[in-house]
This record gives structure tokens, sequence and C-alpha cells, in this order.
């Protein structure tokens, strides 16, 4: 599975964007996604979190209420939408699937990762 994120940018402190995160080589279905990010000089950190079907998400304090993840199998796609943006929220956004149903919050057991985006938000 290769996975290709994208939608990333420069935004103001307020404003939305929405990432986008398409697999390929083998559909993904079964697979839980979610999206981490990291800020310079930070440690990458699990932002959002989708099973497979999309039915349980789960989120960060930080991005919660403002953030949301979703998913289309037919489409091979996981998407993060993401309002009300601020500052805190600069960071290199990957998206990440495992072969678990179930999402976790460890790194280690994700087995397939995109290449980032780069969102950054301006005060």
């Amino acid at each position: 599975v290769q996975l290709q994120a994208s939608g990333g940018g420069l935004v103001q402190a307020g404003g939305s964007l929405r990432l986008s995160c398409v697999a390929s080589g083998r559909t993904f279905s079964s697979y839980a996604v979610s999206w981490f990010r990291q800020a310079p000089g930070k440690e990458r950190e699990i932002v959002a979190a989708a099973t497979w079907s999309g039915g349980a998400t789960s989120y960060a304090d930080s991005v919660k209420g403002r953030f949301t993840i979703s998913r289309d199998n037919v489409r091979n796609t996981v998407y993060l939408q993401m309002n009300f943006l601020k500052p805190e929220d600069t960071a290199v956004y990957y998206c990440a699937a495992t072969r678990r149903a179930v999402p976790t919050t460890r790194q280690y057991d994700y087995d397939y990762w995109g290449q980032g985006t780069l969102v950054t938000v301006s005060s």
C-alpha cells in the first residue's frame, strides 16, 4: 500500500484546510487509519484516528471539536477536515495505516505512511 497525502498549505488563523490521503497498491478498507503531525522541534503525535469502517473515531484533546477524520473506502481515501486552525497547528501532517482494524496511538503499529504534507497557520 502506498499513501499519498495532499492538501497542506498556508492559511490564516481561524481558517480551514482539508487534507486528503489516497491509498494505492491494494485496498485498505480493512485497515485502521490515523493522521499524525510533527511540529518543528517536537515529536510526532497522533491527531486523529478512525477504525476500518470509519464508524468510530478519536481525536487528540488539542484538536477535538475542530478536526474531523473521515474515510471513503470506495475511493481509498482518508480525509482530515481542519477548522478554526491555530498557529500551534503548524506542522507536517502524515497519514498512516495499520493492518489492525482498530487504530492505536503507537507509531510502530502502523505499517504504511504517507510522505507528509505541510500545514502552516499564520497568526
